[in-house]
């Protein structure tokens, strides 16, 4: 009887499940262009508890309507394979022509809908990584939410940045961490290059390459590629593009005789 009460249980909560996203759907229709709205209906914590999605929507909506592929690197809810995916959710209705992958360290495959794909591994297994980027093609927007570790998050940045699309958006969620010592982070040394704070910021001065008083200055993989990068409140976006912009002054890293 007990048993029988359990599946019952389950179905019962299956259905319930069904109904909340026919509703998801159905009321994300008239909002599709509010991201901060479309964040209250799916229930993800990107608006609220975070100021997140004003920020997206900014980088975001001109390409809201075009066939990109999107990947996020954490799915939510921990353990439990039927929690989480708010934010993917979130996506599908923002960008109605995406192509919607997440990565989690716990199975979520139950999660998984026409355009939501989901793989099970972690974000610094980068044979992984290889794996699954060939699987999802070239990838307009990467957005890390995962573990939140500071080695973590850079790690995973200096191998996937390379993979994103000419013209992509990289976005780095809950950057508080980088103050956090239990986290791999410092609030004592803030330009710490093992912080993520501290790692973004030193690559900053890339963005001005052209302007270095180093002759023969060679410009590196991120001096070239990245064109700008914008500070949040515990958000970090990344605007990949060919950063080739010459000095109005300068020449080959030279002040003009």
């Amino acid at each position: 009887m007990n048993i029988f009460r359990r599946v019952k249980g389950f179905i019962a909560q299956d259905k319930k499940l069904q109904i909340i996203r026919r509703w998801e759907r159905y009321e994300s229709y008239f909002h599709r262009n509010d991201l901060n709205r479309l964040a209250e209906i799916f229930k993800t914590d990107k608006n609220g508890i975070h100021h997140y999605t004003q920020h997206y929507q900014f980088h975001l909506n001109q390409i809201r309507k075009k066939p990109i592929n999107l990947l996020e690197i954490g799915v939510g809810g921990y353990e439990n394979p039927k929690s989480g995916s708010h934010s993917l959710r979130m996506w599908k209705a923002y960008f109605p022509k995406a192509k919607i992958f997440a990565i989690d360290v716990f199975d979520k495959h139950l999660l998984e809908e026409p355009r939501i794909s989901i793989f099970k591994g972690s974000q610094v297994d980068f044979d992984f990584m290889k794996n699954i980027s060939a699987k999802m093609g070239e990838l307009d927007i990467i957005i890390d939410d995962g573990s939140h570790i500071n080695s973590h998050v850079i790690d995973t940045f200096k191998f996937m940045f390379p993979l994103l699309k000419k013209n992509g958006i990289y976005f780095i969620e809950d950057t508080q961490t980088s103050y956090w010592p239990e986290m791999g982070g410092t609030s004592e040394v803030f330009n710490n290059c093992n912080s993520i704070m501290g790692y973004f910021k030193s690559l900053v001065d890339g963005l001005n390459y052209q302007e270095f008083e180093k002759p023969g200055y060679k410009p590196d993989y991120l001096d070239l590629n990245i064109t700008s990068i914008h500070f949040y409140h515990n958000l970090i976006v990344i605007c990949k593009g060919l950063n080739n912009e010459s000095s109005n002054f300068m020449v080959n890293n030279r002040k003009p005789s």
